[in-house]
This record gives structure tokens, sequence and C-alpha cells, in this order.
């Protein structure tokens, strides 16, 4: 499984990802990783999924096919997000 945060820095959405990256830590000892959907690989992404919103959680399977997709005001509480994230922070 694959699980990312996608959010713009610097946008209206960025303190409700990082407030969630923090909590997320808080509560699970995992990290999720994050990517910014104006990278090239952020970008294609989101043309592959057809994201539109942020901050979004995707999860996909290791052949890239979507599990969970989660994005804006909607998203899960930090359980359901660390049972697709592997092992505790170090």
């Amino acid at each position: 499984m694959k699980t990312v945060l996608l959010y713009k820095s610097n946008s209206e959405h960025e303190r409700q990802a990082l407030d969630y990256l923090r909590d997320f830590t808080a509560q699970t000892g995992k990290t999720l990783p994050t990517l910014n959907p104006d990278s090239p690989e952020g970008a294609d992404l989101c043309r592959l999924y057809d994201i539109m919103q942020f901050p979004t959680i995707l999860v996909t399977d290791n052949d890239g096919h979507m599990q969970q997709l989660w994005s804006g005001d909607h998203l899960p509480t930090y359980s359901e997000v660390s049972y697709y994230v592997e092992g505790p922070t170090r």
C-alpha cells in the first residue's frame, strides 16, 4: 500500500493539512508522506486519479489501483489512515 497526503504549500488549506499531519503523528507514531500537487509527480497523480480538491489523502495498492480517497473537509480519522501507513516514525 502507498499512502500520501497531497496539499499545496502557501495555500488556504495548508494549515488544515499541517494540523492533520501533526496530530496524525502524535496519535499514531507514524509519519504520513506528503506530496505537492504542483510537483511533476503530484501533478501526475492528480491527473491519474482526478484529484481537484485539497488536502487529499490517497491510498493505492502496490500496482497503483486506488483503494481509498479522502478530500477537503472530509478527511478520515487518524486510525482509518493509520491502517494504511507503514511502520512507526523513527
